[in-house]
């Protein structure tokens, strides 16, 4: 499991980078302490691709949390940050003497959020999770943040919305049973918020005092895009498959004709995520 995904991890990696809220990044950057290494954690961690990102627009060293349930997973991000922070040390953009990153990790199943790894946080950051807890979960990591005075920003949870090019009569259907598999899915979290995810985080975030802001963070994969379009489509159609057995045959013969547009080079998909950013306004500062 971990190998597989791994290996769908790093396939996402550039689509996730090129499509992430730079302004949002850079609104909650201009937050964090700058007298010293900020405090962040990182939830749901995977191989890392979030502190990668993130450390790249930050102006000097940062220490990080990085929490994760599968430890093969956490050892792969602590290796991959350790090279990049090596291979990056010369142009000091990254992890050289004046922009040092410091790791440590923490093995925790998250699926009932323990607010402690929010303490003494300046940031508590995720990428790609938000639609996979509940929002009961959502209203717990809301009022852990407030109690820490911790500044949030959460990349890339789908909202629920893709389109594909050229189109098949079925996309719609299949965009909506993927969206009621999304919301009858359980991960340990509770039942999912799936394509509601961003709203209700955004709902809790303002109920705890916080200012957030949203933006896009869409995928815009081109036909070059071949194996990670190949992997979504699969997944769209295994998905539609479990919420709508009776439908096999349709949905097969849908997913047939859109990996025809991909193994053709002439398919565009979309995926629509959104960004957000929270933290408190002047009279509740971030902790320095």
């Amino acid at each position: 499991m971990a190998d597989s995904l791994s290996s769908w991890l790093a396939l996402r990696e550039a689509a996730d980078a090129a499509a992430r809220s730079v302004a949002l990044t850079r609104a909650i950057v201009d937050r964090l302490p700058r007298d010293r290494p900020p405090r962040i954690v990182d939830l749901g961690t995977g191989t890392g691709s979030n502190v990668r990102y993130l450390a790249n627009h930050l102006p000097g060293g940062s220490h990080w949390l990085l929490v994760d349930r599968d430890p093969a997973l956490l050892s792969e991000a602590t290796q991959r940050i350790a090279e990049e922070r090596n291979d990056h040390e010369k142009r000091k953009d990254f992890g050289g003497q004046e922009n040092k990153i410091v790791t440590e990790t923490r093995e925790m199943n998250l699926g009932v959020l323990d607010p402690a790894i929010v303490e003494g946080r300046d940031l508590v950051t995720a990428s790609a999770l938000l639609d996979l807890v509940s929002e009961t979960w959502l209203r717990a990591l809301a009022s852990a943040c407030r109690r820490a005075g911790a500044a949030a920003l959460f990349a890339l949870t789908y909202n629920g919305r893709s389109r594909c090019s050229p189109a098949e009569p079925e996309d719609d259907a299949i965009c909506d049973l993927l969206n009621r598999h999304q919301r009858h899915n359980d991960k340990g979290f509770g039942r999912a918020a799936g394509p509601d995810a961003a709203a209700a985080a955004e709902r809790w975030f303002a109920a705890a005092g916080y200012h957030v802001e949203r933006a896009p963070s869409d995928w815009v994969l081109a036909p070059d895009a071949r194996d990670l379009q190949r992997q979504l489509i699969e997944g769209w159609a295994e998905a539609a498959r479990e919420i709508a057995t009776e439908q096999t045959a349709t949905i097969d013969d849908w997913l047939r004709r859109r990996l025809g547009h991909v193994d053709a080079g002439r398919s565009h998909v979309v995926v629509c995520h959104d960004d957000l950013a929270a933290w408190l306004p002047r009279e509740h500062p971030v902790r320095k």
